[in-house]
């Protein structure tokens, strides 16, 4: 259990960031005002270094020693540790994101996170058939 919930709440932040980052990119200047935290880049970080990553290794650590207690290796298997492994580039263009909003490169983010968030959803509903589909 804690592995499936590690790794919801990974790929929650996975799809979650994205929306975010583009949220901020979408909106007005930064003004002073109550809604200053929503717009802020820091929010972004702190999902992503707070609540993502530390959710990412939980999820693979956890994931890795089902692999390893399963005994022989299983095709499935294999190909969700590989879809897990993407799901990792994922993560990566996720911090990228972050970075490029709090220097306010702009430029193309909101293409970005589009593309992560294809990438993400993507890979979710190949783990999940896998998952699904995996012989008894």
């Amino acid at each position: 259990m804690l592995h499936v919930g590690a790794f919801i709440f990974w790929c929650g932040t996975l799809l979650y960031l994205p929306a975010l980052i583009a949220a901020f990119v979408a909106a007005p200047a930064l003004t002073a005002g109550r809604d200053l935290p929503l717009r802020s880049p820091l929010l972004a970080r702190r999902v992503y270094i707070g609540l993502a990553t530390p959710a990412a290794p939980l999820a693979i650590a956890s994931g890795t020693l089902i692999f390893v207690s399963q005994g022989p290796l299983a095709p499935w298997l294999m190909f969700k540790l590989a879809g897990a492994g993407l799901l990792v580039l994922g993560h990566g263009a996720c911090g990228w994101l972050v970075l490029r909003t709090e220097r306010g490169q702009r430029r193309g983010v909101r293409v970005a996170c589009r593309m992560v968030m294809v990438w993400t959803v993507s890979c979710l509903l190949g783990i999940a058939w896998l998952v699904l589909r995996k012989p008894a």
